[in-house]
């Protein structure tokens, strides 16, 4: 590959020579060098050999022509020198201390009405230059001798001192800025909170900042002594980096302890920004410390994150997701604890499965009734909503309190179970793919006995309560005209009950966050320890019911909570609907199929058998799709918050569906032996042997 730049060197000489025989000769730089870029940049930045030609191509270059890397230096240099760069180090690609909602508020409004941009900060330079979102991705490319070969060529010129030393003057202070913060955050209350032990020894919050200093005033002595001393070994800078390794030592402790303490956003933001504070002062602090290759590999990695930096600190995305990571995780990861419960394995908890989604469906079978007779009521509609959400929420509360399951439910838990295995992956890649593909089979499985166990005690339930209505009072429980809405509501192919059904299931998946946020809530706020020393409590309930009822309740607040918050999304998702005027509403497979009976048993006449058959359909379609949405939802955002990308989805498919077409009685009907899928080899695999 050739590239053509001599144009490019003449016009850097001709500025170099006579700065001022060009107007703007600032503007007229900018461009020489954003010319320089376009012309180096690959056509596709993802292509590393493509990268590594044109790298390549410029090396031959700055090699063939003797003046071309001296003119280069010279001419960065004297660019560089002329825009303020302290805030280029020290602020680019790090969170800023307004916080999180600030941030956001700040750059949702940049996207509406852009920020100004100072001409004077090299920041600014950087953008210009490096213009395009995917500069980061090619620059991050370039491989480390690369770097070394080409630093090696533009610093081979021993000129342009001054520069040098402004270059050298911000640099220092960029690090004295990251150090004093690094400082100030690592003391905020927030901090201490969660890691009680940094105030019970000298903290390396302010000890690495000690280092730092020293480590400075040494390097600014030498910087004077350079007139004299042709070349100085930098000073040593190892205590300051062993501080700063302790400062992350901390950092982490502090993440680990999450999982026991809670989290916060507040939190979550502050430990985003230390670690990106950290990572800067190290990658600052080795540009000055380090020598030749290590010093060049510095200033490589510097320039691309930077880069990144650019677009990354205006994007609400890259925000969302920097903050939200942890907190995603602490949500998924109580679901993931509970999901192991939701997954039975051997005959016992298949029967036990049974008995819970048994007991869940004659209560459902309650509600779908409460629910009709609810609606005969002339209310308001907002009423109406509130008492459907009521009558759901407290009976999946209700639900839960006696141990039961709804089928729908297990899918926001076993689907965080289900990434948490992935994140742990050992082996050999054919194992991983295998221990999923049984897991997966047996979540099938107990999916099925639980939604098995809901419809097959719910419609025998909702018809006992529909027979005993008519012979009670002697008149049927629902119109024929309501039961005819309510067969086509379920009918796949005239109404919208697939549709409303995935619905249901995204309703279903906020439920299981919303359960994750509270379990959080409950440890992070110290719900148990504050409810056991709430006086007017202790008075009414005497301290031993108190700390027994404080502790179920930290122990199940999310479940309560979610359970609850579902019944209302439930509840009212019609009401909003008709507000809004938009066809929302929800189909749940258990209320759908106590509905189904009902529904037959009060039609006019006898019910033909397509009527039948397609409404029953329709009742499973909906189960389907409930679990679908829930489950794809859930696992998406599981794997996200454990930063999993799992790219063996067609194998694992592959696998599940080889072990159906064998031994489908694995998918329904727990084994004598715990499911083992057989390793398949690949294509590769086989050609080995």
């Amino acid at each position: 590959m050739h590239l053509n730049l001599s144009d490019l060197f003449l016009k850097m000489q001709e500025q170099l020579d006579h700065p001022e025989a060009v107007p703007e000769s600032l503007l007229a730089n900018e461009q020489i060098l954003i010319e320089l870029v376009n012309r180096i940049r690959p056509q596709k930045p993802n292509d590393a050999e493509e990268v590594k030609q044109r790298i390549h191509a410029l090396i031959k270059i700055l090699l063939l022509t003797p003046t071309s890397a001296t003119v280069l230096q010279n001419f960065l240099l004297k660019l560089m020198s002329q825009y303020k760069q302290i805030s280029l180090y020290a602020d680019s690609g790090i969170l800023s201390l307004d916080g999180f909602w600030n941030q956001l508020g700040q750059r949702l409004g940049a996207h509406f009405l852009p920020l100004v941009e100072d001409g004077n900060q090299l920041k600014t330079l950087v953008g210009k230059v490096f213009h395009k979102q995917s500069d980061g991705e090619w620059l991050d490319l370039i491989e480390n001798q690369d770097w070394i070969t080409l630093f090696n060529l533009i610093a081979e010129s021993q000129s342009n001192t001054n520069e040098k030393q402004v270059c050298k003057t911000d640099l220092i202070k960029a690090i004295t800025v990251l150090s004093y913060r690094i400082s100030g955050i690592g003391l905020y209350p927030e901090f201490i909170n969660a890691q009680p032990d940094i105030i019970e020894y000298e903290s390396p919050f302010l000890v690495q900042n000690r280092e730092i200093v020293e480590f400075i005033e040494k390097y600014k002595q030498q910087m004077h002594q350079q007139d004299t001393v042709a070349a100085l070994t930098p000073p040593d800078a190892s205590q300051a980096f062993v501080m700063l390794d302790q400062c992350r030592e901390v950092v982490l402790k502090i993440r680990r302890a999450t999982k026991r303490i809670g989290v916060s956003i507040s939190l979550t933001y502050l430990l985003s920004l230390l670690e990106q504070a950290l990572d800067r002062i190290e990658l600052l602090l080795g540009l000055l410390a380090s020598k030749n290759d290590f010093h060049y590999i510095a200033l490589g990695q510097l320039i691309t994150d930077l880069t990144q930096a650019h677009y990354d600190e205006k994007s609400v995305r890259h925000l969302l997701n920097s903050t939200s990571e942890l907190i995603a995780l602490q949500v998924t990861e109580n679901a993931s604890k509970t999901g192991e419960h939701y997954v039975s394995t051997d005959k016992k908890g298949f029967f036990g499965m049974y008995k819970a989604a048994a007991g869940a469906g004659a209560i459902i079978a309650v509600m779908a009734t409460l629910k009709i007779l609810t609606t005969r009521l002339v209310l308001a509609p907002f009423m109406h909503a509130f008492l459907y959400s009521m009558n759901y929420g407290l009976g999946f509360m209700l639900i839960h309190v006696l141990h039961f399951t709804v089928a729908t439910k297990q899918p926001a838990m076993t689907a965080a179970a289900l990434a948490a295995t992935v994140q742990q992956q050992k082996g050999s890649k054919t194992a991983q793919i295998a221990e999923l593909a049984a897991l997966i089979i047996n979540i099938i499985r107990t999916q099925f006995i639980a939604i098995l166990g809901n419809i097959s005690i719910a419609i025998p339930v909702a018809a006992l309560i529909t027979f005993l209505w008519q012979y009670s009072l002697g008149e049927p429980l629902l119109s024929p005209i309501k039961a005819a809405k309510t067969l086509h509501d379920l009918n796949p192919f005239t109404s919208l009950a697939i549709p409303h059904a995935a619905i249901a299931g995204v309703c279903l998946f906020l439920s299981g966050l919303i359960a994750g946020y509270f379990d959080n809530l409950a440890v992070y706020r110290k719900v148990g320890p504050r409810l056991k020393q709430h006086r007017r409590l202790k008075r009414w309930m005497g301290q031993a019911r108190l700390d027994k009822f404080a502790n179920y309740i930290e122990t199940n607040l999310g479940a309560l909570a979610g359970n609850f918050l579902f019944g209302i999304m439930l509840g009212s998702m019609g009401t909003i609907g008709f507000i809004l005027g938009l066809p929302l509403d929800i189909r749940h497979i258990a209320f759908a199929s106590a509905n189904f009976i009902q529904g037959l048993m009060t039609v006019s006449g006898a019910p033909d058998l397509g009527l039948i058959i397609v409404s029953f359909l329709g009742v499973m379609l909906i189960g389907l799709t409930n679990l679908f949405v829930s489950f794809t939802l859930t696992i998406i955002v599981a794997l996200r918050a454990r930063r999993v990308r799992f790219s063996q989805w067609k194998p694992l498919a592959k696998l599940v569906i080889t072990h159906f077409l064998t031994r489908p009685s694995d998918f329904f009907w727990p084994p004598k032996q715990p499911v083992e899928v057989e390793e398949q080899d690949t294509t590769e695999q086989k050609m080995r042997h």
